[in-house]
């Protein structure tokens, strides 16, 4: 019989564990003989202390193991996508029904909140009855009918990173390059996609600050990706400004449907294009870049993009009329002005400053049980390049409290640096792996 704390303390001085070190504590853990205080120990460990490649690789087949794994047919081409998570990332909702129009299949196993990001799960569930705890069985079956689905992890697919997930959430070790991979590699290969698109988010809003911090991250899942059969490409994005012009769960949703509906989004375009071209070539349903361009833009303006957003919300038991109702979506009662706190170019934006400050509006946790207001958030259409005046509104907060709304405003107005010089508008795709 192993004990958890000499395995803790072996992680805590650098050693590596083995498969039947990592395998007792995770089956411990997962059955209740392990404490999640001894849990949060190891994995605090492995966050200081890292982990060797094979390690990393042992744990994700760990992960993998302590559940069920769902197959579909080889000549599907089943292709995923995955964010590393950043403020105001809404990219799954509108990528997947545009590859799914486009002859994609897309079987897309998501996450709530971490930190200061949001959920894609969180910003699906504002919409009115809409669910994501569907069973495999009926998880396979929406993404047979509908061409995708988006759900949580169910009990029995990759349970011991379902627990591990949220704990890591609220003990911050969200960061941990193995953990982030053994978690993202897990359920991207449990869940039956055969080719994976990383979107690793890069920035101040985003869990890796540097590029180089990203690229260490993308080989890690790249590596792991390919040693156990799944293709896998990396796109490194810009998340030094929040993306897109709305933060919080209806409100993204809302941002969504405007865009599928033909209303343009530059930074959302740009991203979710890079994304869906890479999707397409993968699978081989676009043989060039420009023909996968081709493609995109006909599931946009045709309407079938929308379309098929409207077919899975209706097969997840939710309300497919928000696609042509947008006031049928949550939003909060008062809208409080973000003012300009000085005069000149925006330079910087803490992001991340953003997506905690918005959680004291309910817009993200701050534990486990947090619930969320769905109609809470903030509109930001100004980025990193832009002229502002001192005194000038710069962004609305919408909040169900008028105070804590103003206090939250508050800290925005404070998450934005001015100098006095011209600077550029950045550039949102960074590199590709």
């Amino acid at each position: 019989m192993m004990n958890p704390v000499e395995l803790i303390i072996k992680k805590r001085n650098g050693e590596s564990l083995n498969r039947e070190e990592l395998t007792f504590f995770i089956e411990s853990y997962l059955s209740g003989s392990i404490p999640e205080y001894q849990m949060a120990s190891l994995l605090m460990a492995i966050f200081h202390k890292s982990m060797e490649p094979d390690e990393i690789q042992t744990l994700t087949e760990v992960y993998i193991a302590s559940g069920d794994r769902i197959t579909f047919p080889k000549d599907w081409h089943t292709v995923d996508k995955h964010s590393t998570g950043g403020v105001g990332d809404k990219i799954s909702i509108v990528l997947a029904p545009i590859v799914a129009a486009c002859g994609g299949i897309i079987p897309m196993i998501s996450g709530r909140g971490l930190g200061h990001t949001g959920g894609t799960l969180d910003k699906l569930e504002s919409i009115p009855g809409l669910r994501t705890d569907f069973s495999d069985a009926a998880f396979r079956s929406i993404v047979e009918d509908v061409g995708f689905s988006i759900i949580s992890q169910s009990e029995r697919l990759v349970p011991a990173d379902r627990r591990i997930y949220a704990l890591r959430d609220v003990i911050g070790t969200v960061e941990s390059l193995p953990l982030i991979t053994a978690s993202i590699m897990s359920k991207k290969i449990a869940e039956g996609a055969q080719n994976l698109v990383i979107d690793l988010k890069v920035g101040s809003g985003a869990f890796m600050k540097t590029i180089q911090q990203a690229r260490d991250l993308g080989v890690m899942l790249k590596t792991v990706g390919n040693n156990l059969n799944q293709k896998v490409s990396v796109v490194f994005t810009n998340m030094n400004s929040p993306l897109g012009n709305f933060i919080g769960n209806g409100l993204e949703i809302f941002e969504c449907i405007e865009y599928l509906q033909g209303k343009p989004q530059s930074g959302i375009h740009e991203i979710t294009t890079a994304l869906a071209v890479e999707m397409l070539l993968m699978t081989g349903i676009a043989a060039s870049k420009q023909e996968a361009e081709t493609k995109i833009l006909h599931a946009i303006n045709s309407g079938a993009a929308l379309g098929k957003l409207q077919d899975f919300i209706t097969a997840q038991e939710g309300d497919p009329r928000v696609c042509e109702n947008l006031s049928l979506l949550p939003r909060a009662a008062h809208q409080i002005p973000i003012y300009a706190e000085g005069t000149g170019w925006i330079e910087q934006i803490d992001s991340q400053k953003i997506g905690y400050a918005l959680i004291d509006i309910g817009a993200g946790r701050r534990t486990l049980d947090t619930a969320l207001d769905y109609g809470s958030g903030a509109y930001l259409p100004l980025k990193i390049g832009d002229s502002i005046q001192k005194g000038e509104t710069i962004g609305t907060v919408y909040s169900s409290d008028v105070s804590q709304g103003e206090m939250v405003a508050r800290k925005i107005a404070e998450s934005f640096k001015v100098c006095k010089v011209p600077k550029k508008r950045e550039v949102m795709l960074l590199d590709r792996l």
